[in-house]
């Protein structure tokens, strides 16, 4: 099976073909940097991530563009309010963002532009849009003419005479649906130098221009949050292809993390913060909790759940670096076919997932078996199909053991593991007495023992 992607546009699911052969080319809206990130900002950014590595995995050349929003009205108004300059409280959030990617495995993207370096990408693109019809300029201001592209609707299916921009007013538009590709330059307020006036460039110009910089007029694939796709990806789309550029040609769109049935969002302050998280979980465990579930649906948070996935991922987790411990090095090796069966439809995590913990479980029956070739084959399957997720346990990134801790967890588990096996062999000829005096001396030692359709799990209990 090749990769087939739901597509917005088409509201179907595509077989993906890229532009150009043995690469493929992506741009994600990335944050307005307003404020801390928490976990439904870094989703999306995990999503796409994963999108990335799967392309990877199957041979092509992945560009990856993930864009800094760091002028907007959001972040002038907070500015303003704490009594910072703007471009400082820009690049006070952008480094959180940044350390909230890179705590969670985030490979940093090929390239990060920001808004306010490429004004002069964008002032190109609205004389463009001013030489065809599309737009047109009043009073500083710099706005697209909706009624002049008879496509405008297409991607979200928005009715023409239905359009709400959620702009304030303004004297200068001809028309209600129109929507601001500039803005005129306020007293205070940073602004550049245009033909039509010095002022700052409205949301919606600044991933086109910025997109085609970086990936050309066409390009693979544009993602970002559900949210998104009215008005600011319809805007995109809209001035993009007026402008004569193909633009995207697959849609995809993530899913919310909700709490309480409502998006998180920092205005109805029920925000988690990813410092915040990260006090309550490991990284890792953070990041299967957000990437375990498909990308296109919804997230309710609770603390249930999340323990439900510190466990699962802890279950993964154990399995490998047992094996490990009894056999030595084990490297990644092939996908099971479930898996990659899960991952080209659509990026479904969820069964690709229920894919890991299958070989998992059979891993673990060879462990207690002694099948040691055939414990090896799985870790080293589980291994490759988690670095897809970004979670391999033993990758750099979430290995938390020193050379001197390894190998003292090493001796630990040949030790513990012949325990087990007694203990199993015990169990399976019905001998319970003998199986709990096993578990009995490992708990006295400080180990653990939890019982799972995975197998036997151990693990050293907190002092």
């Amino acid at each position: 099976m090749s990769l087939h992607l739901y597509d917005t546009a088409t509201r179907s699911t595509r077989e993906f073909h890229p532009s150009r052969n043995g690469t493929a080319s992506i741009y994600v809206c990335g944050a307005t940097v307003q404020g801390i990130p928490h976990i439904g900002h870094v989703r999306g950014a995990l999503n796409y991530d994963v999108l990335r590595r799967w392309l990877a995995a199957g041979g092509l050349d992945v560009t990856l563009v993930r864009n800094v929003t760091d002028i907007d009205d959001k972040i002038l108004t907070k500015a303003a309010q704490a009594g910072r300059p703007w471009w400082e409280w820009a690049q006070t959030h952008e480094r959180a963002f940044e350390e909230a990617y890179d705590a969670l495995g985030c490979l940093p993207p090929s390239y990060m532009p920001r808004a306010t370096g490429h004004v002069t990408q964008m002032i190109e693109l609205m004389q463009r849009l001013i030489d065809k019809g599309h737009a047109y300029a009043a009073d500083g201001d710099v706005y697209f003419s909706v009624a002049s592209f008879p496509a405008y609707g297409a991607l979200s299916r928005q009715r023409l005479d239905e359009v709400q921009q959620g702009e304030s007013a303004a004297g200068g538009k001809r028309d209600g649906r129109d929507f601001t590709l500039w803005k005129a330059a306020k007293p205070g307020e940073p602004a550049w130098p245009t033909p039509w006036g010095a002022g700052r460039p409205g949301w919606h110009l600044e991933c086109s221009a910025m997109a085609t910089a970086y990936l050309g007029a066409e390009f693979d694939i544009h993602g970002g949050g559900i949210d998104l796709i009215f008005p600011h990806h319809e805007n995109e789309q809209a001035q993009s292809r007026a402008a004569g550029d193909k633009f995207a040609d697959y849609w995809l769109h993530n899913g919310w993390v909700t709490m309480s049935g409502e998006k998180m969002s920092k205005s109805l302050g029920n925000t988690v913060s990813i410092p915040e998280m990260l006090n309550q979980v490991r990284a890792p465990e953070l990041r299967y909790y957000l990437v375990t579930p498909h990308y296109r649906s919804t997230i309710e948070y609770s603390g249930t759940a999340l323990t439900e996935a510190v466990s699962a991922y802890r279950r993964i987790e154990t399995f490998v670096r047992n094996v490990v411990g009894r056999l030595g090095a084990v490297e990644p090796t092939a996908f099971c076919s479930e898996f990659t069966e899960a991952m080209d439809d659509d990026l479904g995590t969820p069964a690709a997932v229920g894919a890991i913990h299958n070989v998992v479980r059979e891993g673990n029956t060879a462990l207690a078996s002694g099948e040691d070739t055939a414990a090896r084959g799985a870790a080293g399957s589980v291994r490759a199909m988690m670095a897809v997720l970004g979670l391999d346990p033993l990758s750099d990134m979430w290995s938390e053991e020193s050379t001197t801790d390894a190998a003292h967890r090493n001796s630990l588990a040949s030790l513990v593991d012949g325990l087990l096996e007694e203990r199993e062999k015990a169990r399976r000829e019905r001998n319970f007495a003998v199986a709990d005096v096993v578990r009995d001396r490992l708990l006295a030692a400080g180990i653990a023992v939890e019982d799972t359709p995975d197998g036997p799990l151990w693990t050293l209990k907190d002092s």
